[in-house]
């Protein structure tokens, strides 16, 4: 079952735009073996332009759907980011198509678990010139490095922690400069 949190900054949460928000992400329900047992997280913002900003996180088992769009239309942004979080699953898919065989069914891979990624606040630490701003805690699954290159890209980060499902260690994979990839390894 999805639980859907969904926040607005400078602008009411109306039923209409939570049943809009919802029936636009329900539909990516045909992508899954079962509903996941996860949380939607939606936040909703009214720039002072006028524009609406549009922010959907959903953690899945074995990936994260982020996406995020801006309008000047609440809906039409909904829209477009119901599109770009059905592109991400429709991406992850192709890539990983190798592993998916060897898995069976390609809804398979978005079975439900328990995820751990879990996004909280951390404490301003006002003694010390080095803030940190933001915590995140989440757990690192067995990959290889294409799959952590894939979830990098689908998260829209430049870097991303895992655990080497061949060597057990720990890496990082980054976005160089020129466009290309590094690994981290560790020992």
């Amino acid at each position: 079952m999805m639980n859907y949190n969904i926040r607005g900054e400078n602008i009411e949460v109306t039923p209409a735009i939570r049943d809009y928000i919802e029936k636009k992400v329900n539909k990516l329900d045909r992508y899954f073996v079962e509903t996941p047992d996860t949380s939607v997280n939606v936040k909703l913002k009214v720039n002072p332009d006028k524009t609406s900003k549009v922010e959907i996180t959903i953690p899945m088992p074995q990936v994260v759907l982020r996406a995020e769009e801006t309008n000047e239309d609440m809906y039409a942004a909904i829209d477009l980011i119901a599109d770009k979080l059905e592109r991400q699953i429709r991406k992850h898919k192709t890539k990983v198509n190798r592993k998916l065989r060897e898995k069976g069914s390609t809804r398979e891979l978005f079975t439900t678990q328990d995820t751990g990624l879990k996004e909280k606040q951390a404490r301003k630490e006002e003694d010390s010139e080095l803030q940190i701003v933001r915590t995140k805690h989440f757990n690192l699954k067995p990959m290889d490095s294409e799959e952590a290159v894939l979830q990098m890209n689908l998260l829209g980060h430049n870097f991303f922690i895992y655990t080497d499902a061949e060597t057990n260690h720990t890496n990082i994979v980054y976005r160089r400069k020129d466009g290309k990839y590094g690994l981290i390894e560790t020992k």
